[in-house]
């Protein structure tokens, strides 16, 4: 168990599945998708799929396979620990059509890992991540923020060193405090301090524009918004519109830079179209921002502009 691990909370179940049940729920699931599957995955997740034991593990994918080949599904995707990866275990997935591979990475510093009982290293990571990529799965992987030791040091370097892994996609997690778990224990000792939101934005948008800039693709930002989980957190980072609060630190910041290179205090703010919201900021504190900054400025949309680019009108 790591110090910020409830897997119930997280998962909003009190049991494990079966593969019978897994069985009947994608039967259910299956009837209510339209059109194309092709695009369809079947994603085991919530725990470390390949530590469980190895024959339920297979089970799990006779259930699974026999969607996807009925189906023409995608694949299956699943997420496990880095240390829970080795030949035999990758030649397993492979003969039941598992495509992609998710790694609970949290952290490439070492002493965070240790300090939240991960059991593994970085080294394990690294391994890991090789491995996976040469079965020719698609990588995954999965960062936390704000953990038990962690810095901004920390963290920063965690991004870098998972780009240096060239995975296809990666999830970000800002820490959660749950009740029932170590990390709790040491936030009411006040051995934990967590980092607050404002901290915590000022970082992952930083760790969001390197992903971005590196073309890795974002396929989580933040913990997902649940009634377990916001009834069982006693703190830490949570924002169900934390990937926005980033976003817009992120357009702030490029407003900033281009404008002093500019050199001019007023001016349009040219972002796609998609991107205004994002630009102005919640509750248009962007906007308030650059005005106590002395711009006077006016964000307009240009459908044209790339994502995480301003033009200075």
């Amino acid at each position: 168990m790591c110090s910020f691990c409830n897997q119930k909370t997280i998962s909003g179940a009190v049991n494990a599945p079966t593969p019978e049940s897994v069985k009947t729920e994608l039967g259910l699931a299956l009837k209510e998708l339209k059109g194309s599957f092709n695009d369809t995955e079947i994603a085991y997740f919530g725990g470390s799929f390949t530590a469980i034991d190895k024959m339920l593990m297979i089970s799990f994918l006779q259930v699974a396979k026999e969607f996807v080949d009925k189906y023409s599904l995608k694949g299956i995707r699943i997420s496990t620990r880095p240390d829970a990866i080795d030949d035999e275990i990758l030649n397993i997935l492979k003969e039941y059509g598992v495509t992609s591979i998710e790694l609970g990475c949290q952290s490439m510093d070492d002493e965070v890992l240790l300090k939240n009982n991960r059991g593994h290293t970085s080294e394990d990571i690294k391994k890991a991540a090789k491995l996976i990529k040469q079965y020719g799965f698609e990588l995954g992987v999965q960062m936390m923020v704000g953990l038990y030791g962690d810095s901004k040091d920390t963290v920063i370097y965690t991004a870098n060193e998972l780009i240096k892994l060239k995975p296809d996609t990666v999830r970000v997690y800002p820490t959660v405090i749950l009740k029932g778990t170590k990390l709790h224990e040491l936030y009411l000792a006040k051995k934990y301090i967590p980092f607050s939101i404002q901290t915590a934005t000022d970082i992952c948008a930083q760790v969001l524009y390197l992903f971005y800039k590196n073309n890795i693709r974002i396929i989580k930002f933040g913990l997902h918004s649940s009634r377990d989980v916001e009834e069982n957190m006693a703190g830490g980072i949570y924002h169900p519109a934390f990937k926005e609060l980033c976003e817009g630190k992120i357009y702030f910041d490029l407003a900033l830079e281009a404008l002093k290179q500019k050199g001019i205090k007023k001016a349009d703010i040219a972002v796609n179209d998609k991107a205004v919201s994002k630009m102005t900021g919640q509750k248009k504190i962007n906007i308030k921002k650059l005005k106590e900054s002395g711009y006077d400025i006016r964000v307009v949309p240009d459908e044209n502009i790339p994502v995480y680019q301003v033009k200075i009108i």
